[in-house]
């Protein structure tokens, strides 16, 4: 997948050439400063450790990205070497240097860390989220540019829908991407946060967790319950939500009917617009 990112780099930077052949220099460390749009929140102490202790042993082998920030340096791409390099007591790193705006900043620092495939699904779904807006892209085109199927891009998207003490428990790994959908699923949204403390004192794993959203949904009134649906209706429910990556319900009465999309902030009512409207 490495290989397609690389291809979507030069996609996003059309005409550019960022591979072009740079001056390496030594740039104090107390001179460099982190990217302020760093999409990587969490740097895991214990790799941390073992790249500091390498560096110690090696050196940097491969130098870091900074561009010209007023008397200082800003990192493009490289923080983690930057971070174990001042673990490892150094002075300076070797870095070039590149004239870039805050656009092009923060592109190529979600998509170095893309490259890497080791961002949560929580972090992994703002990159997606933030390449969509500065670059103005619906989820199909940048699925394109990146390599990555439309429905991956649109399952990471939706996480950003959940409570934060959700989306941090899924960040911290106590819960799975794969629980933050099943939760998605819940009928009653008000109920996301307690059943995610159920789920987490149970130990309930993907497939457990998705048993009991189904029986909650199914925990209706008699009288508001809805007609079995045809094999050619839940199919089609089944295309809609694939393509707006969201839940879908389609309504058939005898001579009409409709269609409900949910959605669940209004940055997800825009992007499913924007399917809309293609």
């Amino acid at each position: 997948m490495a290989k397609a990112l690389g291809k979507g780099i030069n996609a996003l930077f059309p005409g550019e050439d960022l591979e072009k052949t740079e001056k390496v220099v030594q740039i104090s460390l107390t001179d460099i400063k982190a990217n302020p749009f760093q999409p990587r929140k969490i740097f895991e102490e214990e790799a941390m450790k073992e790249l500091s202790e390498s560096i110690k042993e090696h050196g940097v082998l491969q130098p870091i990205i900074l561009r010209k920030k007023g008397s200082k340096y800003e990192i493009v791409v490289g923080e983690r070497r930057f971070r174990a390099s001042q673990l490892a007591s150094l002075d300076a790193i070797p870095a070039v240097i590149r004239e870039l705006t805050d656009r092009q900043m923060m592109e190529l620092a979600i998509l170095e860390n893309l490259q890497r495939e080791d961002l949560t699904p929580i972090e992994e779904a703002e990159a997606y989220q933030n390449l969509m807006e500065h670059l103005s892209l619906t989820q199909e085109q940048l699925a394109f540019r990146l390599g990555k199927s439309r429905p991956h891009i649109a399952n990471h998207v939706r996480l950003l829908t959940l409570p934060d003490i959700v989306r941090n428990a899924i960040s911290d790994g106590v819960l799975t991407m794969g629980h933050g959908k099943a939760l998605l699923g819940l009928k009653n949204k008000k109920t996301i946060p307690i059943i995610m403390q159920k789920s987490i004192k149970e130990n309930l794993n993907v497939r457990q967790l998705e048993a009991l959203v189904q029986r909650l949904n199914e925990n209706v009134p008699r009288e508001t319950k809805k007609e079995e649906k045809d094999i050619f209706t839940k199919e089609k429910e089944t295309e809609l939500r694939d393509i707006f990556g969201t839940s879908v319900s389609i309504t058939k009465g005898k001579d009409k009917g409709k269609i409900e999309i949910e959605f669940y902030s209004e940055d997800d009512l825009e992007r499913i617009l924007e399917l809309l409207e293609k």
